[in-house]
């Protein structure tokens, strides 16, 4: 893949930056309008990246490029968004190192429940005591 740009003007530019990077606008077209040939999805796609057009993307189209520009490490549409609302542009999480964190947060929440199944059974017993 190609240096991406640093900075974009607009959204739109952003945008289009992740669809060339995922094989263009007819790729990407044809992904998000499945049921449209894909030269006519593809220039959907392109009046919809165009603010001089009246078409515009949906929040889950957007996620969709996004996600999918994610996927071969183009970050063009993430940075311009975290840049525009004044946010530190994120650092991708690979998917392997989820993975591990959630297997680590999986067993210390594990480890947590056994303890207080402990504590539980010892306050229960003290009450029976009590309670005699």
């Amino acid at each position: 893949m190609e240096q991406e740009q640093l900075f974009h003007e607009d959204i739109y530019e952003a945008l289009r930056t992740c669809v060339q990077a995922l094989g263009g606008a007819k790729a990407i077209g044809s992904a998000l309008w499945p049921e449209m040939p894909v030269d006519k999805a593809g220039n959907r796609l392109n009046d919809a990246l165009n603010t001089a057009k009246r078409d515009v993307l949906n929040i889950e189209q957007v996620l969709f490029i996004l996600t999918e520009a994610r996927k071969i490490n183009c970050h063009a549409g993430m940075y311009f968004i975290t840049d525009w609302c004044d946010y530190k542009r994120p650092e991708p999480m690979e998917p392997a190192d989820e993975m591990a964190e959630l297997q680590r947060e999986f067993i210390q929440t594990v480890e947590k429940l056994a303890t207080m199944e402990k504590r539980l059974k010892h306050f229960s017993n003290l009450q029976a005591v009590i309670n005699g």
